[in-house]
Protein backbone atom coordinates (compact mmCIF):
# COMPACT_ATOMS: atom_id res chain seq x y z
CA UNK A 1 0.00 0.00 0.00
CA UNK A 2 1.26 3.37 -0.93
CA UNK A 3 0.49 6.51 1.35
CA UNK A 4 0.54 9.46 -0.03
CA UNK A 5 -0.24 11.27 3.44
CA UNK A 6 -0.77 10.57 7.56
CA UNK A 7 -3.07 12.58 9.33
CA UNK A 8 -3.57 12.10 13.19
CA UNK A 9 -7.26 12.59 14.88
CA UNK A 10 -7.27 13.72 17.73
CA UNK A 11 -11.25 12.69 19.22
CA UNK A 12 -12.38 15.32 21.69
CA UNK A 13 -14.83 15.71 24.20
CA UNK A 14 -15.83 18.98 22.47
CA UNK A 15 -14.74 21.96 20.24
CA UNK A 16 -15.03 25.34 21.51
CA UNK A 17 -13.19 28.70 20.45
CA UNK A 18 -10.73 28.54 22.87
CA UNK A 19 -9.39 24.97 21.60
CA UNK A 20 -9.39 26.41 18.06
CA UNK A 21 -7.66 29.73 19.69
CA UNK A 22 -5.20 27.40 21.01
CA UNK A 23 -3.91 25.70 17.38
CA UNK A 24 -4.13 28.98 15.64
CA UNK A 25 -2.00 30.61 17.90
CA UNK A 26 0.66 27.61 18.04
CA UNK A 27 0.57 28.26 14.49
CA UNK A 28 -1.72 25.84 13.02
CA UNK A 29 -4.17 27.52 10.25
CA UNK A 30 -7.70 26.33 10.41
CA UNK A 31 -8.86 24.74 6.61
CA UNK A 32 -12.28 23.32 7.42
CA UNK A 33 -14.71 23.07 9.94
CA UNK A 34 -18.00 21.05 10.05
CA UNK A 35 -20.58 21.12 12.38
CA UNK A 36 -22.44 18.69 14.30
CA UNK A 37 -25.87 19.20 16.72
CA UNK A 38 -25.46 22.56 17.00
CA UNK A 39 -21.78 23.02 17.45
CA UNK A 40 -18.26 22.30 16.07
CA UNK A 41 -17.99 18.61 15.36
CA UNK A 42 -14.78 18.34 13.27
CA UNK A 43 -11.94 21.07 12.38
CA UNK A 44 -8.81 20.59 10.07
CA UNK A 45 -6.06 22.34 10.73
CA UNK A 46 -2.86 22.91 8.33
CA UNK A 47 0.77 23.93 9.14
CA UNK A 48 3.19 23.72 6.46
CA UNK A 49 2.13 20.81 4.63
CA UNK A 50 1.21 18.81 7.71
CA UNK A 51 -2.31 18.47 8.58
CA UNK A 52 -3.93 17.48 11.99
CA UNK A 53 -7.76 17.09 12.51
CA UNK A 54 -10.14 17.18 15.97
CA UNK A 55 -13.40 15.65 16.03
CA UNK A 56 -15.66 14.87 19.01
CA UNK A 57 -16.93 11.82 20.11
CA UNK A 58 -20.52 12.90 19.02
CA UNK A 59 -19.47 12.96 15.49
CA UNK A 60 -17.15 10.11 15.79
CA UNK A 61 -20.04 8.05 17.01
CA UNK A 62 -22.62 9.28 14.33
CA UNK A 63 -20.43 9.15 11.75
CA UNK A 64 -18.81 5.81 12.40
CA UNK A 65 -20.53 3.76 14.53
CA UNK A 66 -22.60 3.79 17.99
CA UNK A 67 -19.90 0.92 19.38
CA UNK A 68 -16.61 2.46 18.78
CA UNK A 69 -15.56 5.63 21.43
CA UNK A 70 -11.46 5.86 20.48
CA UNK A 71 -9.48 8.94 21.18
CA UNK A 72 -7.17 9.02 18.94
CA UNK A 73 -7.57 8.01 14.56
CA UNK A 74 -4.90 7.58 12.33
CA UNK A 75 -6.60 9.04 8.90
CA UNK A 76 -4.57 8.43 5.18
CA UNK A 77 -4.90 9.57 1.83
CA UNK A 78 -3.38 6.24 -0.11
CA UNK A 79 -3.16 5.73 -3.81
CA UNK A 80 -5.36 2.64 -3.71
CA UNK A 81 -8.17 2.04 -1.39
CA UNK A 82 -8.40 -1.97 -2.45
CA UNK A 83 -5.12 -2.81 -1.66
CA UNK A 84 -5.56 -0.71 1.73
CA UNK A 85 -8.26 -2.66 2.90
CA UNK A 86 -7.04 -5.79 1.97
CA UNK A 87 -3.86 -5.40 3.70
CA UNK A 88 -5.60 -4.38 6.96
CA UNK A 89 -8.16 -7.28 6.37
CA UNK A 90 -4.79 -9.51 6.06
CA UNK A 91 -3.38 -7.99 8.74
CA UNK A 92 -6.13 -8.60 10.91
CA UNK A 93 -8.27 -5.43 11.43
CA UNK A 94 -11.33 -5.39 11.55
CA UNK A 95 -13.88 -3.70 9.03
CA UNK A 96 -16.18 -0.85 10.53
CA UNK A 97 -16.90 0.62 6.85
CA UNK A 98 -16.22 -1.71 4.05
CA UNK A 99 -16.35 1.70 1.41
CA UNK A 100 -18.23 4.70 1.51
CA UNK A 101 -18.13 8.45 -0.90
CA UNK A 102 -18.16 11.52 1.89
CA UNK A 103 -20.02 14.89 0.85
CA UNK A 104 -15.92 16.19 0.44
CA UNK A 105 -15.42 13.57 -2.43
CA UNK A 106 -13.35 10.85 -0.94
CA UNK A 107 -13.94 7.15 -0.95
CA UNK A 108 -13.15 6.17 2.57
CA UNK A 109 -13.05 2.63 4.63
CA UNK A 110 -12.47 2.43 8.20
CA UNK A 111 -10.49 -0.52 10.08
CA UNK A 112 -10.06 -1.11 13.39
CA UNK A 113 -6.48 -2.61 14.04
CA UNK A 114 -5.98 -5.36 16.53
CA UNK A 115 -4.45 -3.18 18.99
CA UNK A 116 -7.87 -0.98 18.94
CA UNK A 117 -6.57 1.99 16.91
CA UNK A 118 -9.27 3.18 14.56
CA UNK A 119 -7.75 3.87 11.35
CA UNK A 120 -9.05 5.42 7.84
CA UNK A 121 -7.86 5.29 4.54
CA UNK A 122 -8.73 7.31 1.67
CA UNK A 123 -8.48 7.88 -1.49
CA UNK A 124 -8.77 11.45 -2.15
CA UNK A 125 -9.74 13.07 -5.38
Amino acid sequence: MKIRKATPIFVVDAIGSETIAFWEKTGWTKRAEVPHEGATGFVLFEQDGRELMLQTRASVKKDLGKGLDPSFAFYMDVESLEDARAEAERAGARIVIRERETFYGARECWVVEPGGTLVGYAKIK
